[in-house]
């Protein structure tokens, strides 16, 4: 990533540098970094991303099987305390450097000239498919993007000149930009409108197509064989989890009588490749919802909420017995999907909703029903 955000640097035109790329990118609206307005119906303002974000990473980092599972690998607490806190310290500035990278690529793709749909396969098909329509959208996006590169460099050399007409063309170039964004959607939609069956939107092929376009060919191949790497690396931990669970706490406690280990074995990898189909059906739905990362934040607000909730029971209210919590847990996810199919409120509260939905359910369902005593012995 270190050495994409170098050649981005190194591929921009002469006499234009890092800072140039940033100032670019700020005055497009790409740098809006804190957004302090209030918003419930706002994805990201520094509310929803510190108090439902906060929900998020703590179900995360704290319940999640895949991440529990690591620490208690570790040699002892202090082990495990010191990996948690290296993870956060290392992922928070590995997440700005990647989002940063996508604020140079806009600069970038601003100051040179960009393809009018960066999933090349997908505008291939409606070339096929509408050559006329193809070939209109082609010729506005020729003078779109000529009109918009040269409002680019204008604006870079009139901050340098300090002229005073450079608000004049900021505007003109935000003008111009959302021009850009219109024709765009016209073509996303006469794409995802041809029965094309491929993702809904290009976001995720941005990079790529840099990536294939401008990187030496054998950087190409280590960057994939890398991602190809950490996936293993995350995948494994995801599957090993959900395989683990289905089978000791579904699979063994409704059989007949407890296996063997050879036995056991042999579940545990049907289990494994049973969660294996059904995340390759999760990750092609999931390419329909447009970027990956929010992509992966949606669905996990989905149900982190109420698993933290069942954990937050667990530790706070221990005369709640497992009926109860588990009731709670489904109610909780019911009132969550709701939450977010009628777009009520923006997605990462969703984690506050469902950890707070699950105590309260469970503190109702207390008054109806009493748990049972525990017989000591």
């Amino acid at each position: 990533m270190a050495f994409a955000g170098y050649l981005l640097i190194q591929h921009m035109p002469d006499g234009i540098g890092f800072k140039d790329a940033l100032y670019l990118a700020g005055k497009s609206g790409k740098l809006n970094v804190i957004t302090t307005e209030f918003d419930w119906k706002d994805k990201y303002n520094i509310w929803s991303g510190l108090i439902g974000g906060f929900f998020l990473a703590l179900s995360y980092f704290g319940t999640d099987q895949s991440q529990v599972g690591r620490y208690i690998t570790a040699k002892d607490n202090t082990n495990a305390k010191m990996g948690l806190l290296l993870n956060g310290l290392v992922k928070i500035p590995m997440q700005f450097a990647i989002l940063l990278i996508g604020a140079l690529l806009f600069a970038f793709f601003s100051l040179k000239p960009a393809p009018i749909y960066f999933n090349e396969r997908s505008y291939q098909y409606l070339k096929e498919k509408e050559p006329q329509q193809a070939a209109a959208f082609e010729k506005e996006h020729n003078a779109l993007q000529k009109q918009f590169t040269q409002q680019s460099h204008q604006i870079l050399a009139e901050k340098e000149k300090q002229s005073p007409l450079l608000s004049a063309s900021i505007a003109d170039f935000k003008s111009t930009q959302n021009k850009v964004k219109d024709l765009h959607a016209r073509v996303e939609e006469a794409i995802n409108q041809s029965n094309y069956n491929a993702e809904k939107t290009d976001t995720n092929y941005i990079f790529l197509y840099f990536v294939k376009n401008t990187l030496p060919v054998g950087m190409v191949g280590l960057l994939f064989a890398v991602i190809f790497l950490a996936s293993w690396g995350s995948i494994s931990a995801a599957l090993n989890s959900l395989a683990a669970c289905s089978l000791k706490d579904v699979h063994l406690i409704f059989g007949a009588k407890a296996p063997d280990d050879e036995t056991e074995l042999k579940y545990s990898r049907l289990h494994t490749l049973a969660w294996g189909i059904f995340s390759i059906a999760v990750a092609m739905f999931a390419t329909q919802m447009g970027s990956l990362i929010e992509a992966v934040n949606v669905l996990g607000s989905l149900f982190y909420g109420p698993i933290l909730g069942i954990f937050l029971v667990a530790f706070y209210f221990k005369k709640i017995d497992g009926p109860i919590v588990f009731i709670s847990a489904i109610l909780a996810e019911i009132v969550v999907i709701a939450v977010y199919k009628f777009d009520i409120i923006s997605f990462l509260w969703l984690n506050v909703i469902g950890a707070a939905a699950v105590i309260v359910f469970s503190l109702l369902g207390l008054l109806f029903h009493k748990p049972r005593a525990v017989v000591s012995e």
